[in-house]
């Protein structure tokens, strides 16, 4: 039977399950990758499961978030992770070291493999013919002790490129096309996987670009050929030895079809506040702009940079413009230094910040209020760049270096200069000084942990209920990223290893009186929210599902979710319901009391069952779509009470 490459990937890591979409299957994990706002977590998690060694063949903890050192609260966790990563056999990337996926992928990132990251962003190591996807913390640590990673059976969606790229337009504008046309929920359960005759012009950072991206579209992952391309890509990096051939075989078929025709495209931008509100940039050409920002790792390569740099070279930026430089790895601003394109950066006007996540978590480069933002980075969900009601546009790096110079929006295709053509150096710079290798197990088995003041453990969750009868604390709309559930930023992420404190943020974009409504139901039984379409789309931080439980959230009530969002709350024992008549969701107010009983019994017994609207002589039918290993899971109060019970049986 021909298969194209995700079918091969996840044949040739099934553990469990039929390869049929929308049935859960179960995977084994060949890498791991976890950042420093996820990855404290995953290390008291690790902690908590008594691992003596890491059980995959790489994991790596990256610090890139939360790299501002206003008080001691970053730093501390910073050498908690040195002494897990130490003691667990991981490998360690410093702060200042760049962006875990780029980071990743150039010294990393494997053909043939499986990833699974605590980013959701780990998708764009796809780009390297990996199944790479990302996942909630606690699925990540998991991996890392060895078990497989659950998720139902994706449709494979494929993308035949054709053409080449017209001057002007680049990687950016290719995922932006495939946003234009289906938005944020148009990847939900499927794999995009690309091919064609387009692809030969796009480099591996250009896949990278496009990869990443897939997220934004709520795709499980993002796969291309391992190709030639790969090869030249791994051969630079001083890993030749780590490439295989992967390719779709001849008469491969796939669940979805599509196809862009590459020289059609022109520049593109997502408006405010969603990657999905994507327009032709003359639509909005002549907005003023406050900042211009160039990159993150959704346009973390060297031409991205190095193509802005030509565009400003001996010019200069706009006045009342900042023109922020957020380079993505330590090794490629060396080779961006040695080509003089710094020098062209800071020249006309640039500011050079240190290689990491920075503005696009919103840690440092936040725009001044009501003014817009032009940005290179993946997300612009509202208040994600630190500042509330923000006006965030993202767009490509020509289209950000060229309204540098102008200080409104502009097409790049307007600018009176000759496209410049990019050469990547001959020879790569190759770092890994703030790389650390795994610790030998002798030496790493007496490591101790080093835990500062901010670090708290996990409290203990309660199993689920038999009867419910709880309140509407929240109803909301669609959409609702995880970032609107519990914003970034360095008021926030600092508090990431401390629940009771990170909590105190929950859902304060959407209703600051929350937190306090939520503490008070704890003690009462709990409370629920409600939501439209999309609930949880964005970042696979699990503490967007960990601090609302631990406020008193037991249901969650849907049109449908985000998948690492759904997973999350099934992780930490909040039951993930969806309506199975819409009309319903309208006639439901915040206030309104639901009652179950009999709850547990039920769950089990199918997929649909009856929920009572107290006082209004109502009732509402819901569903779930829980897998008999998350049915378990959910009547035991979460995945670490789960493991607790099967280590005592074992």
């Amino acid at each position: 039977m021909a298969l194209n490459i995700t079918q091969k990937l996840i044949k040739d890591h099934l553990v469990s399950g039929e390869m049929v979409p929308g049935t859960e299957i179960g995977l084994k994990i060949d890498q791991t990758l976890t950042q420093d706002a996820t990855g404290t977590l995953v290390m008291l998690e690790l902690e908590a499961m008594e691992l003596d060694r890491a059980k995959t063949e790489a994991s790596a903890q990256y610090v890139d978030h939360n790299l501002i050192q206003e008080d001691s609260k970053n730093p501390d966790d910073h050498l908690f992770l040195y002494s897990a990563t130490r003691r667990f056999g991981l490998y360690h990337s410093k702060p200042g070291n760049g962006v875990s996926h780029p980071v990743h992928m150039q010294r990393l990132a494997k053909p043939g493999k499986t990833l699974l990251g605590s980013d959701s962003h780990t998708c764009a190591n796809g780009c390297m013919g990996m199944l790479a996807m990302g996942a909630g913390g606690i699925d990540v640590a998991l991996a890392i002790a060895g078990e497989p990673f659950y998720v139902k059976m994706p449709q494979v969606w494929g993308i035949k490129l054709t053409g080449e790229l017209p001057d002007w337009v680049s990687a950016k504008d290719v995922i932006f096309e495939l946003l234009r046309r289906h938005d944020v929920k148009g990847g939900v359960g499927k794999v995009i996987e690309y091919y064609g005759p387009g692809l030969e012009s796009l480099s591996a950072m250009d896949r990278h670009v496009i990869a990443n991206m897939g997220a934004e579209l709520g795709a499980t992952g993002t796969v291309f050929p391992s190709d030639k391309e790969i090869k030249r890509f791994l051969k630079e990096q001083g890993r030749e030895k780590d490439w295989i051939k992967l390719v779709a075989d001849r008469r491969a078929k796939y669940d979805i079809d599509e196809e862009i025709d590459l020289s059609t495209l022109e520049p593109l931008i997502a408006k405010p506040s969603s990657p999905g509100n994507v327009v032709p940039v003359t639509e909005v050409a002549g907005t003023p702009i406050y900042q211009s920002y160039v990159g993150s790792s959704a346009n973390p390569g060297y031409r991205d940079f190095a193509i802005a740099a030509e565009i400003v070279k001996e010019k200069r930026i706009a006045d009342g413009v900042s023109f922020d430089i957020n380079p993505t790895s330590r090794q490629m601003l060396t080779d961006l230094v040695k080509e003089s394109h710094i020098a062209s950066l800071l020249s006309a006007g640039g500011r050079l910040h240190q290689a990491g996540c920075n503005g696009c978590i919103g840690m440092g480069q936040a725009p001044a209020s009501g003014r817009n933002s032009l940005r290179t980075t993946p997300r612009n969900f509202p208040g994600r760049s630190g500042t509330k009601e923000d006006s965030v546009f993202l767009c490509s790096p020509e289209t950000a270096a060229t309204s540098a110079l102008t200080g409104k929006i502009t097409d790049p295709r307007t600018l009176n200069m000759k496209y410049p053509k990019i050469k990547e150096p001959k020879n790569p710079t190759i770092d890994e000084n703030l790389l650390d290798e795994p610790l030998p197990y002798e030496t790493a088995k007496n490591v101790k942990l080093e835990k500062g003041p901010n670090i708290a453990s996990i409290p203990e969750m309660d199993k689920m209920p038999d009867e419910v009868e709880i309140p509407i604390l929240l109803k909301m709309g669609d959409n609702i990223s995880t970032d609107e559930i519990l914003a970034g930023g360095s008021r926030v992420l600092p508090f990431r290893s401390n629940l009771p404190e990170i909590s105190k943020f929950t859902f304060e974009i959407i209703d600051d009186t929350y937190y306090q409504r939520g503490k008070d139901s704890v003690d009462k039984g709990g409370h629920a929210i409600v939501a439209g379409y999309n609930y949880g789309q964005g970042s696979s931080r699990e503490h967007a599902a960990l601090a609302p439980r631990y406020l008193g959230l037991r249901v969650a009530l849907v049109k449908d979710f985000a998948r690492i969002h759904w997973q999350n709350l099934v992780n930490f024992g909040v039951l993930p319901l969806t309506f199975v008549n819409d009309e319903d969701y309208d006639d439901l107010v915040q206030g309104d009391i639901l009652v179950a009983n009999d709850l547990r019994n039920k769950i089990q017994k199918g997929n649909e069952f009856k929920m009572e609207v107290k006082g209004k002589n109502k009732e509402i039918t819901v569903q779930h779509t829980l897998s008999p290993r998350q049915i378990e899971i959910m009547l035991k109060g979460g995945i670490i009470n789960w493991v607790k019970d099967r280590k005592v049986k074992s």
